[in-house]
């Protein structure tokens, strides 16, 4: 493993938090972990001369090299299994009877290799495929790793990744492809917009609010005034009586946000 020296660390690391929030400040040895293999498949001897390549290449194909190593992209179906209660059992309810126009809107931010997003739309096809006249429930799911989004795109899982769904669901929604591994169904798939998105970019293009914005287990690398902002971009961008879902270790301040708190990591706009 390649050491990487104190200038090196810092320059890494405030490069790291200013462009995508995450403090990586106490992660030397995952840093070096993480990098030394692609440092000695590039031909560098360290990691000065790596981050001078990286930092000098001006089609930012590099940086994203660089992010996608350092990024943890772990997850999982049925993660935190209550909050999908939850939605189907009140969410949706609600927002069923107070939209007028049928135009539902979730966002998955930091959707990592698509359980979550597919997860979410499975539901919304339970609860709402069932009605007379049809509801649009497109989820944007976005993240900052190219390389989770194109595993999330493919929606190919191992077999035992599944085994937490509800067998019902691994019939209806998932193809076997072999032994090993099923497909998400193109029906699934197709209302999910899968975008790269860095949630620190100053603007949010978005020109409609969400209703549900699901961001699990994203922040926690993150330092509190980093949460704050983007909590307080988050409540600019729920519609009002919309809800913001967060991972259970990971909090809002009651302090700096107009969110209601609901129960653990269930925030709401009221």
């Amino acid at each position: 493993m390649i050491p990487i020296n104190d200038a090196d660390f810092k320059k890494l690391t405030e490069f790291i938090k200013n462009t995508y929030g995450i403090n990586l400040t106490q992660k030397r040895t995952l840093i070096e972990g993480r990098l030394s293999n692609i440092i000695f498949e590039k031909g560098f001897e360290s990691f000065s001369d790596y981050l001078d390549f990286v930092f000098g290449d001006v089609t930012g194909d590099e940086t994203i090299v660089l992010i996608n190593k350092l990024t943890t992209n772990h997850t999982y179906f049925m993660r935190e299994s209550n909050h999908f209660d939850y939605l189907r059992e009140t969410v949706l309810p609600y927002l069923a009877s107070t939209i007028k126009d049928r135009d539902l809107r979730l966002w998955s931010a930091g959707c990592s290799s698509g359980e979550e997003p597919y997860t979410l739309e499975i539901i919304l096809r339970e609860y709402f495929g069932g009605g007379v006249l049809p509801w649009d429930t497109q989820i944007l799911a976005t993240d900052i790793s190219n390389r989770a989004l194109e595993l999330a795109k493919k929606g190919i899982y191992a077999a035992d990744a599944i085994d937490s769904i509800p067998k019902l669901w691994k019939l209806n929604y998932f193809e076997k492809i072999d032994a090993e591994n099923y497909r998400i169904s193109e029906s699934i798939k197709k209302n999910i917009i899968f975008r790269i998105f860095n949630l620190m970019q100053p603007e949010f293009p978005f020109k409609k609010k969400f209703h549900v914005i699901f961001c699990r287990n994203v922040m926690i690398y993150f330092d509190q005034p980093t949460k704050d902002a983007l909590i307080n971009k988050f409540y600019e961008f729920t519609e009002p009586g919309g809800y913001l879902f967060i991972g259970h270790s990971e909090s809002v301040s009651r302090e700096s946000s107009k969110y209601k708190y609901i129960m653990p990591a269930v925030y709401r706009k009221v």
